[in-house]
């Protein structure tokens, strides 16, 4: 399907041809910017109310700086949509998080214009910090540093760190607060409602509205109108509200708030505070899906939709004649309420994805056991130690990628003091449109290292509901990671009664000859649909579900090396230090000299499409798995075709 761009927006290039419009012609540049990302994400699919809420913000950054000299620095990446339309990638733009096609983040090999690769928040502030006092250093006195970073994103501690530094490093750049009350879910804590006090405080807002209207009329020079607003600013603050002083206590020079949906103000705006020198910060209040009324509305629900009607709203689903298997993070969610009305220890705790990880059903029926804790993923494990040590059942759930930025909490809060924290890591393995900033590689590898923790993933829905069981189980000393898969399982009849599993006790599935499958979590389901392929080559490989990489099966890894010649090995996780190697270290110490193959990510980064193309890419998919079979076996497949 052709998608055509507005008459306006089709002669815009780059910010060059941005800056060649008249400044009454923003406002019908903004129209067609948000028009012609609805109709590309309509279709193609993306995040969608992110991007429509910084049209304006986005076009009049363009418009007054000097980009890409001017170093712009967006946080998460998700609201970088119409920036990536400005500066060169209109017409590539529907390959958008498509195989092959455009990211859905900025990113540097990409363009000279993405100046900091992002996917996980809150970075914005420091990586600008870094190139602000780079070009001090290099004595760069006339380029400008932005960074725009979202509310939600201002929760995680990072932020937070660039700020401290950012007020007494002595560099020109600005810090532009999007503050729109909302992320992915709702924002919480105490910095949201501090933000609502700021921009709802009327007296405070009429004090900033007549000192602004007063720069643009004294009749002095324009240096001397800068330094007379600023210091009225500062006086009225703090007669009229406390709310601005967190950030000048951190020597941010604090302006705002002002309508971020209007091009015209924000283009006078930042045209001063870019001959303002040192670090200062804009707040400015917008809308996340403006423009497209049902975003607006349901700000959650259209984070990114899929695809749409954009006419009726209608968000197409999948039609299936036949029951469809639950996702694996709606078993983990529902499970948990049955467990923690079994055990009233229980508690559940995700930084910033109750609707992600599904821990939200929990959350709406025992609010006081449930919490969302926003973006910081340090304070949600160490939390989680700390009510650990008071006799409760923490099942804190994260992304596998994003649980990286917390990794020296599991060492020291939890694992050194072996606290049975469970950590449920949904989107193991590749997660498909995101890209390499959200694929979840490396936990197996990572967490591997670390003593006194269990490691363990699920083949399909019942296996998980029984982790889940033995990790809240009083006999469940150490802390557990459970991994498993974004998207669907395998089981339509999904609730299965809980029971325990032996914890570092795999299974056997099928007895074979010649090579065994040895797989970890839920690609033993490619490897089992490989093996019933095999059987048109006369192979009968054995296949063993492991479910644990630490502790292994150690009983199960004997047998399978003593029946076995060759083993392969499947996992979705790294093939450096993950699950494979651990299979090849205890063969190591055993003296087992099997030919083993490992399949599962390679050591390279894997970009972005679909799961079953990234799978597919990688070569552990029902195909791969059968094909590495056969060339492992080549010489018993020449020796019964010679045979006849």
């Amino acid at each position: 399907m052709q998608i055509t761009p507005g008459p306006l927006l089709q002669t815009i290039d780059s910010p060059d041809d941005l800056k060649k419009l008249p400044r009454e012609k923003l406002h019908q540049l903004c129209d067609e910017l948000r028009q012609y990302i609805i109709d590309v994400v309509s279709v193609h699919g993306g995040h969608f109310g992110a991007s429509l809420g910084v049209v304006e913000l986005t076009t009049a950054l363009h418009y007054v700086y000097h980009t890409p000299y001017d170093q712009l620095v967006w946080d998460v990446g998700h609201q970088a949509y119409g920036h990536k339309i400005l500066t060169g990638r209109r017409d590539n733009f529907p390959s958008n998080r498509k195989y092959k096609g455009l990211s859905g983040f900025p990113k540097r090999s990409e363009s000279e214009y993405d100046t900091f690769g992002v996917g996980h928040s809150s970075t914005s502030i420091s990586a600008a910090l870094g190139m602000a006092m780079a070009a001090k250093y290099k004595g760069e006195k006339d380029r400008k540093v932005v960074a725009v970073i979202g509310d939600g994103s201002m929760t995680a501690g990072l932020a937070f760190e660039g700020m401290n530094h950012a007020g007494v490093a002595d560099s020109d750049m600005l810090i532009i607060l999007n503050d729109n009350g909302i992320g992915i879910d709702p924002n919480v804590g105490a910095l949201k409602e501090y933000l609502t006090d700021i921009s709802t405080s009327p007296t405070y807002n009429k004090v900033k509205d007549d000192v602004w209207k007063l720069m643009g009329k004294l009749p002095v020079g324009k240096n001397f109108s800068r330094a007379m607003a600023h210091k009225l600013i500062e006086g009225m603050k703090g007669m009229v509200s406390s709310s601005a002083n967190l950030f000048e206590a951190l020597n941010l020079r604090y302006f705002g708030p002002i309508d971020g949906h209007n091009v015209a103000k924000l283009v006078d705006t930042l045209r001063d505070l870019r001959e303002i020198p040192g670090p200062k910060i804009l707040h400015v209040i917008t809308t996340k899906g403006k423009g497209y009324a049902l975003a607006e509305q349901d700000q959650t629900k259209w984070h990114a939709p899929g695809l749409f009607d954009k006419l009726t709203g209608e968000i197409q689903k999948k039609k299936f004649d036949i029951p469809q298997p639950p996702k694996y993070q709606d078993v983990f969610g529902h499970t948990m309420i049955e467990l923690a009305e079994q055990n009233d220890k229980i508690f559940g705790i995700t930084p910033a994805m109750p609707s992600g990880s599904s821990l939200k059903f929990m959350m709406e029926k025992m609010p006081d056991r449930a919490f969302d804790v926003g973006i910081a993923e340090q304070h949600a494990v160490t939390l989680s130690a700390g009510m650990a040590t008071q006799g409760l059942k923490v099942f804190c759930n994260i992304y596998s990628s994003f649980m990286q930025r917390a990794f020296d909490s599991v060492v020291h809060d939890v694992a050194i003091q072996k606290l049975p924290v469970v950590f449920c890591l949904d989107r193991a393995g590749l997660v498909g449109d995101d890209g390499p900033t959200h694929h979840g590689c490396y936990d197996i590898a990572y967490f591997r290292c670390i003593p006194n923790l269990v490691i363990c993933s699920p083949m399909n829905e019942s296996e998980l509901r029984n982790l889940m069981y033995t990790a809240q189980l009083e006999s469940t000393k150490l802390p557990v990671v459970i991994r498993y898969p974004r998207g669907e399982g395998m089981m339509p009849d999904w609730k299965t009664p809980m029971k325990e599993i032996e914890i570092g006790k795999g299974r056997k599935l099928r007895d074979g000859q010649d090579i065994a499958v040895l797989s970890f979590g839920h690609p033993g389901n490619f490897a089992a649909a490989a093996i019933r392929d095999l059987k048109n080559d006369g192979l009968n490989p054995g296949h063993y579900d492991m479910r644990f990489a630490k502790p292994l099966d150690e009983a199960i890894l004997h047998e399978a090396c003593q029946r076995y010649e060759k083993l392969l090995t499947v996992e979705d996780g790294t093939v450096e230090g993950g699950f494979g190697s651990a299979i090849l270290e205890f063969m190591n110490r055993h003296g087992y000299k099997n030919e083993v193959r490992i399949l599962g990510i390679p050591d390279r980064l894997v970009e972005h499409g679909t799961p079953k193309e990234l799978i597919r890419e990688c070569g552990y998919d029902a195909e791969g798995i059968a094909s590495n079979i056969r060339e492992m076996m080549k010489e018993k497949i020449t020796v019964s075709t010679l045979l006849g």
